[in-house]
């Protein structure tokens, strides 16, 4: 049986500031996806993006659009507005972030793996109360839920799916990581990451991308439980 340690009030107080910026990113997708429904009704589109976003609400503005009725356009200002609170506060709440990120030494040295920004360093410090608690980078990384489900019999190992069990949101930033690192290698290209050149050309991206964040979730570990710094791999320095 593996025990939570308790927790500081710095890193309960990191953990909040994660989930109400996590809870206003969801309403902010919510409200976005309810404008361009509501003028789709009208028969008003824009493309995906934010500027797509941008230009139905100077449309809604436009009191010169006829396409609107008043009541309707009403109703699509009062989100407008909703959305631009919403996007005031994830930016503080962004800032919050970066400034706890800058005051802890651990989440400055999680910081250096590639893929890890200072989003998932913090969450990891806070969410991690002692490292030393699992017994090897597999054991957090199956904590994480990043592990595949073994279906082994008769010698044979059969993999499946990753457990999914654990942290989502750690997941989501270890996944949303690996795949940075995944789009970068392919533009500049993968030969000096060998491990990652030789898993891209036998796996899909996807399934690339959870192994990469399998091994992210491993260093982390490694990192945390040892006090360490991040090293380049051999292949990286030479």
């Amino acid at each position: 049986m593996r025990f939570v340690p308790t927790k500081t009030v710095e890193q309960q107080s990191c953990l909040m500031l994660h989930r109400a910026r996590h809870l206003f990113i969801r309403q902010q997708t919510a409200v976005i996806n309810s404008i361009r429904a509501y003028l789709a009704e009208f028969g008003i589109v824009a493309p995906v993006g934010r500027r797509g976003v941008e230009q139905l609400l100077e449309v809604v503005a436009d009191t010169a659009d006829r396409r609107l009725p008043e009541v309707a356009r009403a109703c699509l200002a009062a989100l407008g507005s909703q959305l631009r609170a919403l996007k005031a506060q994830i930016l503080e709440f962004d800032r919050r972030i970066i400034a706890w990120h800058r005051s802890s030494v651990t989440s400055k040295r999680l910081d250096a793996i590639p893929g890890v920004g200072p989003a998932l360093a913090t969450v990891l410090v806070a969410s991690v109360a002692d490292a030393k608690v699992f017994r090897s980078g597999r054991d957090f990384s199956a904590w994480v839920g990043l592990v595949p489900k073994q279906h082994s019999s008769g010698g044979k190992d059969k993999l499946g799916s990753i457990s999914k069990q654990g942290d989502r949101y750690l997941r989501s930033l270890f996944t949303a990581g690996a795949l940075a690192v995944i789009r970068y290698a392919k533009i500049h290209g993968t030969g000096h990451r060998p491990w990652l050149t030789g898993l891209l050309a036998r796996r899909p991206t996807k399934v690339a991308a959870i192994a990469l964040a399998n091994k992210l979730a491993r260093m982390a570990w490694a990192m945390m439980a040892r006090n360490e710094r991040y090293k380049e791999p051999a292949a990286l320095t030479a």
